[in-house]
């Protein structure tokens, strides 16, 4: 895990702690990140640990106290950086978030410290008090590690019974004391105080925004996605020290094997090629960019330069793949693509190999997904490109239908209303499904911010009583089309931990907010939902000396896809047709037939499969669970709730993948030794080192 952490102080000495940043003169008394390089000392120190590679950090000084740090990927060449540099000394923080690329820049101009995260939440920001100053962090780890904070169960109850709706969540994490800004803010930091400011405009409830032109903003989503592909291109492939070194040659050993005996991925580009419209569209953008993607080596083909494209071949998920394979094949046809299929069996189904994996920052359901995803990415390229969260980014949420209600745009409704009324199938009910889906969204346009988290907080204590039942689309689309909602996991978790998470609902309905659109609301709930999940993948799946991009996630990408027009968004399909425009732009036009059609019944297919056949080791990790401990669920009702699923009764799999992560996390996290400090005034103990107190009392 790769992570940056620094502090601001009152002073350049810390308080009553007499604790110090490395290069200070007290030498012993001293604390530091454990394998962190100094980006920058005293007054106020800024670290880069984990694994970076040299052109991930960089650093653009103009005087000792004027300085920018951007890490991650960032296609800003070193002018760019310095105008970003005295565009943030004059407060205009959004220079430094409109470069391509996945990155976090810190930004020092005096005394005064500025953290920007990003518009998704892929690369969140933490902070917490600490010797009289404030430390930050793209991690919470390591900041509960310096304060030896405990566990926030009342956290952990709301991420399970709302995790798409920040009024829950607000601004905790899982350890106590450790905050994290909103996404599309920023964290400003002045000689101990702290300020948190957006810098990304808010739409208003009473004001819409004009409509934007469809042709001007698909030409936006195809310049921005490019760009994004294109910085992953152009940054060094193979700077020193990224890859471990050779073996040598070894008898009977090809170059393939002596990259897997050195744990490292094929050095160049690669991407994803599953048969997903939004991978297959990176792999040809990739492939189809101006310079050389990737070297593929060892495989006897004499082709030379080319994209590693990897289909992840799913032996066991059932039936539904062949003509994912097909389609995968035929875009592979590409001259500069060199297409691989990892097939595997019931080894890399969801739910495999549990025991085994790294403890990651926060807990998310890719948890259970982790081994499967390994097993593909260990085939791909040091740098790889995924599809990941393009559904969130590009898709319409459910409820900006009420948001066309409140514009009096009634026309854009009819085509999806009548796909949900299609989707329903021949009965009797369909005839009624578009006009309940229309007073449903027109109830949510006419509801207050403020009336509809009431109304969801009241309704929450009872989600583990009055279950609805699951039938498909059109149940999941009204049930969308609210301000907020209980998650799948809600109905397993007990009385008072749904009372709890009720209260902070109740508590947030009455707090001052910036009135916003219930769908764009929505929206970027769950696009906050998938990216924090993401992040969590990154780590659980992580392969040694490889990258995993996610360009949807971008924050170029992101603002273009949010200047769709909503119109646009809501028809059915409208996420392939958007991005056949993009690679129409792109000068690629001959896709296969069924490119971009739905896969997520392959997909239902795995995860069952997966949970049918690790049932017993589910059971035995739900015999004593700590979440039980914890006073969250109550196991034999999990238990119950797990043989359901197995035997194929209409049980929500992501309610239970939500569970069954929360529960591995927390006993990862137990079982973990030492802390992320070191040095003479370092923490004394790990974050947690008592382990979850029996029955605590849930903090509000």
């Amino acid at each position: 895990m790769r992570w940056l952490v620094g502090w601001s102080s009152i002073a350049a000495s810390f308080g009553t702690a007499g604790t110090t940043a490395t290069g200070s003169t007290d030498e012993n008394r001293t604390v530091h990140p454990v394998g962190a390089q100094l980006l920058w000392g005293d007054p106020d120190p800024l670290w880069a640990v984990g694994d970076w590679r040299p052109d991930e950090v960089r650093v653009v000084t103009v005087d000792p106290f004027t300085r920018l740090a951007v890490l991650g990927c960032c296609a800003a060449s070193d002018e760019e950086l310095r105008v970003g540099l005295f565009a943030a000394r004059g407060g205009a923080l959004r220079h430094l978030t409109a470069w391509a690329g996945s990155y976090t820049a810190v930004v020092q101009v005096g005394r005064r410290i500025t953290i920007a995260g990003d518009l998704a939440g892929a690369r969140p920001v933490f902070y917490t008090p600490w010797a009289n100053g404030t430390a930050y962090a793209t991690a919470a780890l390591p900041l509960a590690d310096l304060i030896e904070a405990q566990l926030d169960i009342g956290h952990l109850a709301a991420l399970l019974a709302c995790p798409e709706t920040p009024e829950a969540l607000r601004d905790s994490t899982p350890y106590a004391g450790v905050k994290r800004i909103p996404p599309g803010h920023a964290l400003i930091l002045r000689e101990g105080s702290r300020e948190i400011t957006g810098y990304e405009p808010v739409a208003s409830l009473a004001v819409a925004a004009p409509e934007p032109e469809a042709d001007r903003a698909m030409d936006a989503m195809r310049d921005a996605l490019v760009d994004a592909v294109r910085a992953r291109l152009t940054a060094p492939r193979h700077a020193p020290g990224v890859l471990p070194p050779d073996p040598g040659p070894v008898p009977g050993m090809g170059p393939a094997e002596r990259r897997a005996a050195r744990g490292a991925p094929a050095p160049g580009i690669g991407a994803d090629l599953s048969g997903g419209s939004a991978s297959a569209t990176l792999a040809l953008l990739a492939a189809g960019l101006p310079g050389v993607p990737g070297t593929v080596l060892g495989h006897g083909t004499g082709a030379g330069e080319r994209l590693l494209a990897v289909t992840f071949n799913d032996l066991a998920a059932g039936e539904g793949r062949e003509a994912e394979l097909e389609r995968a094949r035929a875009i592979a046809e590409n001259p500069r693509l060199h297409h691989v299929v990892v097939a595997a069996g019931e080894e890399a189904l969801p739910y495999a190999d549990l025991e085994s994996g790294p403890l990651t920052d926060e807990p998310g359901p890719s948890l259970v997904l982790a081994e499967r995803h390994r097993r593909r990415l260990a085939a791909g390229s040091a740098d790889h490109l995924t599809g990941l969260a393009a559904r969130q980014v590009l898709d319409a949420h459910p409820a900006r239908l009420a948001d066309l209600l409140m514009d009096r745009r009634r026309r854009p409704l009819l085509r999806p209303v009548s796909a949900l009324a299609k989707a329903q199938g021949a009965s009797a009910g369909s005839l009624l499904v578009p006009l309940t889906v229309y007073r449903a969204a027109r109830r949510l346009a006419r509801t207050p911010y403020r009336t509809g988290l009431e109304a969801a907080a009241a309704h929450l204590p009872s989600a583990n009583r009055a279950v609805a039942s699951v039938n498909g689309p059109v149940g999941a689309s009204l049930a969308a089309l609210a301000w907020s909602r209980p998650g799948p996991a809600a109905r397993w978790l007990t009385g008072e931990a749904l009372a709890e998470v009720s209260v902070r609902l109740t508590e947030a309905a009455t707090r001052p907010t910036s009135v916003q659109r219930p769908g764009e609301a929505r929206a970027r709930a769950a696009l906050t939902r998938a990216a924090a999940d993401h992040r969590v993948l990154e780590q659980a799946a992580e392969v040694r000396s490889q990258r995993l991009h996610a360009p949807f996630l971008d924050n170029q990408v992101v603002r273009a896809a949010r200047g769709l027009p909503e119109a646009l968004r809501v028809q059915p399909g409208a996420r392939a047709t958007v991005l056949r425009s993009v690679l129409a732009g792109a000068g690629i036009h001959d896709l296969p037939p069924g490119w971009g059609a739905p896969s997520q019944a392959a997909s239902t297919a795995a995860t069952r499969t997966g949970l049918r056949l690790a049932l017993p080791e589910l059971l035995a990790l739900f015999d004593t669970p700590l979440l039980a401990d914890a006073g969250l669920v109550e196991a034999r009702v999990v238990r119950g709730a797990l043989r359901a699923a197995s035997e194929g009764e209409p049980v929500p799999l992501d309610g239970l993948a939500d569970l069954v992560s929360t529960e591995l996390w927390l006993r990862r996290l137990l079982a973990r030794r030492g802390t992320c400090w070191t040095g003479t005034a370092a923490p004394r103990r790990r974050a947690v080192a008592s382990g979850v107190p029996p029955r605590p009392t849930l903090r509000a």
